[in-house]
């Protein structure tokens, strides 16, 4: 595979270990990752949620199990696409490229600048007072999505919808969760004013004049 990709033209990197090839994926930031399942050290899918935390490039995922169940946790873990063993290495560059097509039709989400919050897309980076943030990935994303309908109250259905790979089903609490943990980053100040309302009976509201 890494011949055939090579000979079209791709700079190609294996990594045999689970755990290692995870750390050269947040290193690198590779445009692709075709991530096998069946790994030592650390298993694909773990492989694919902890890199969806800090990677946004593609993830296809190749595998020989031919179980739906195992395709649907795959992609619900953040991969793009999904793929079994064997498969013609010409199929495999065909699925490549429609995948690099995809990405490169996308529309590049904007910078958004909400007093004194900077949140930029493009580099996963967030300023709060001209200070950096550390978000995990959902956090971000999340944080992102409530900044872009700011003044106007999200339902967790549709905050659900808008982060990839997140599924709710009206008992999961993990947007709950990740809500908590951005006002405890957010509103550190003894009398800060809540940034992050809940909209009772409605889900959640980013407060646009809170954030000078």
């Amino acid at each position: 595979m890494q011949d055939f990709l090579t000979e079209h033209g791709f700079e190609v990197a294996v990594e045999h270990q689970g755990d290692r090839g995870l750390h050269r994926i947040l290193k690198w930031q590779p445009d692709l990752v075709i991530l096998d399942l069946m790994l030592p050290g650390m298993d694909g899918l773990t492989v694919c949620r902890e890199a969806r935390q800090y990677y946004e490039g593609l993830i296809l995922i190749l595998t020989a199990k031919e179980e739906d169940e195992t395709q649907i946790t795959g992609l619900a873990q953040g991969a793009d696409d999904y793929v079994r063993k064997p498969i013609d290495p010409r199929v495999l560059l065909a699925r490549i490229e429609a995948l690099l097509r995809r990405r490169e039709g996308r529309v590049q989400p904007i910078e958004l600048v909400i007093g004194q919050l900077k949140i930029d897309p493009g580099s996963q980076s967030v300023y709060w007072r001209g200070e950096y943030v550390n978000l995990p990935r959902k956090e971000f994303e999340l944080l992102y999505f409530l900044a872009n309908q700011a003044g106007r109250p999200v339902t967790r259905e549709q905050i659900s919808q808008a982060l990839k790979g997140f599924d709710y089903d009206g008992v999961n609490r993990a947007i709950d969760v990740m809500i908590v943990s951005l006002r405890k980053k957010f509103e550190t100040d003894t009398h800060a004013p809540t940034r992050i309302k809940t909209a009772r009976g409605k889900g959640y509201l980013f407060v646009k004049d809170a954030w000078e």
